[in-house]
């Protein structure tokens, strides 16, 4: 009875609405168990395992939970470091002993990383499991490693962690970080982008040599603000010639450039944030190619609940947020992706203040009730849409940063993007942190957008593995 209603739901793909409720309640009265749509994924799977039902990558497509967490091209696996001390002593900044300073126990990822007691074999072995039950490749992982600030702890341990995540995707314990990166390279589940976060000042040529060894592709930097006194009034520790310094190193490395900004911080008003934003762009030295928009929640345990109950900090209105956003998002230009609006924290622990963990769905109504558009990459995303590679064209934008010329290629529809590659041209006479790239142009990112496939398949429609990659680097 299961082969039969898989049938009848991919006679009905896509599934719209409430088609699979009623299709799943009519062989329930037959006498089938409910099953979720995991469930089906898995006995789907089981059958194909067993010769019982050919195996189609459309059949786990359409029966995806959560689709979007492979939209992008790549299925994402968060792992979170253990507990450890942070240099950093801002004020917003939570504290919770069993957890990484700035996350809360109850926070999805957090909670998944307390479960497995922080290990990295354990977390990312139990990630891919689970996704792949749920209907997601996972042969092309992007690991997000999430904790405290990853360049202070010792590097021993940040080493032995990138081993035992890369052993997990393996399934095989190598002997050393070099042998299960030479390992999976030809794997089943190939780590195709690492990611790690740090502070500005922790960014030195030396770091990022060490970085480049454990195989980072990606930095997440905490730059918060871009004005002095707001950084000290937060106790950021740090400046903004940090951040402006990091980027210019990390962009001369080859790196991706990840950078965190957030609104709100005691001191801003609606108005300065709006400004202070713009400066990522306007300033040269800065200008990443990813964000998060964080804005500042109010939680307890922080120094800055004291300034609150003081009267000496208020958070802003829904009303003034979703304004203080939209006037950020049409600043954005078309080379960068917002990759979240809104920290992933339980509204129960917002003390007062926004509190709608789908920020970003409610800015974008608002957006398109003004007829406004978000230029940024996520909000032009194909996704599932079916792309027809005679309606791509190629185009390109340069734009200059103080270190680099930049040349975003992209292929695209007139009004959604498939596809991009960011290369990178020192300017004559750079010192780069990694000698081996002087003189030589650096491709920091290839990436094309749809559903992540597995290595080798094609899907009919679908912008992965239709060659745009090849023709972006050709």
């Amino acid at each position: 009875m299961v082969v039969e209603l898989i049938e009848a739901l991919m006679a009905q793909s896509p599934l719209q609405g409430d088609a699979y409720s009623k299709t799943m309640l009519r062989y329930v009265r037959q006498g089938l168990p409910w099953l979720s749509k995991s469930q089906l994924v898995e006995a789907y799977l089981q059958l194909c395992e067993r010769d019982l039902m050919p195996y189609d990558q459309e059949v786990v497509t359409s029966l995806q939970v959560k689709p979007t967490r492979s939209q992008a091209g790549v299925t994402v696996v968060t792992v979170l470091t253990k507990p450890y001390p942070c240099p950093g002593k801002c004020i917003f900044c939570p504290t919770d002993v069993r957890m990484p300073k700035s996350y809360l126990h109850d926070e999805p990822g957090a909670m998944r990383a307390y479960r497995h007691a922080f290990d990295p074999y354990s977390q990312t072995l139990a990630r891919i499991e689970a996704l792949e039950r749920i209907g997601h490749p996972a042969d092309k992982i992007e690991l997000l490693i999430l904790g405290g600030t990853w360049s202070s702890y010792r590097r021993d341990y940040q080493e032995w962690f990138v081993k035992r995540c890369l052993d997990a995707m393996n399934r095989v314990e190598a002997e050393s970080l070099v042998e299960a990166q030479a390992i999976n390279t030809a794997g089943d589940r190939r780590n195709v982008g690492l990611v790690v976060e740090t502070r500005p000042d922790h960014v030195n040529a030396e770091e990022l040599r060490w970085l480049r060894y454990l195989g980072v592709t990606k930095v997440q930097i905490g730059v918060q603000s871009l004005d002095d006194k707001i950084l000290k009034l937060n106790n950021r520790g740090e400046t903004v010639q940090d951040s402006r310094e990091a980027m210019r190193q990390l962009r001369l490395a080859g790196f991706k450039i990840h950078a965190h900004w957030m609104p709100n911080l005691l001191g801003a008003t609606p108005e300065s944030d709006v400004t202070d934003f713009g400066r990522l762009w306007r300033d040269t030295a800065l200008r990443p190619d990813e964000l998060k928009i964080y804005p500042c929640m109010l939680l307890e345990n922080t120094e800055l609940f004291e300034f609150w109950q003081r009267g000496d900090y208020q958070p802003y209105s829904e009303e003034e947020i979703i304004e203080v956003l939209i006037a950020c998002k049409l600043q954005v230009p078309a080379y960068v992706r917002i990759n979240r609006i809104v920290r992933d924290i339980p509204t129960t622990n917002v003390v007062e203040g926004m509190t709608k963990a789908n920020l970003r769905q409610v800015v974008q109504r608002h957006m398109a009730k003004r007829g406004l558009k978000c230029r940024c990459i996520r909000c032009r995303e194909v996704r599932r849409r079916p792309v027809d590679p005679d309606q791509l064209s190629l185009r390109e934008e340069v734009y200059k940063t103080d270190a680099t010329i930049e040349h975003f290629l992209s292929f695209e529809t007139s009004d959604h993007i498939a596809g991009f590659l960011r290369l990178s041209l020192p300017k004559p006479g750079m010192a780069l942190p990694i000698s081996e790239l002087s003189g030589h142009a650096m491709i920091r990112e290839v990436h094309v957008y749809g559903p992540a496939l597995p290595i080798g398949e094609a899907s009919n429609g679908e912008a992965q593995h239709i060659g745009l990659g090849r023709q972006l680097i050709g």
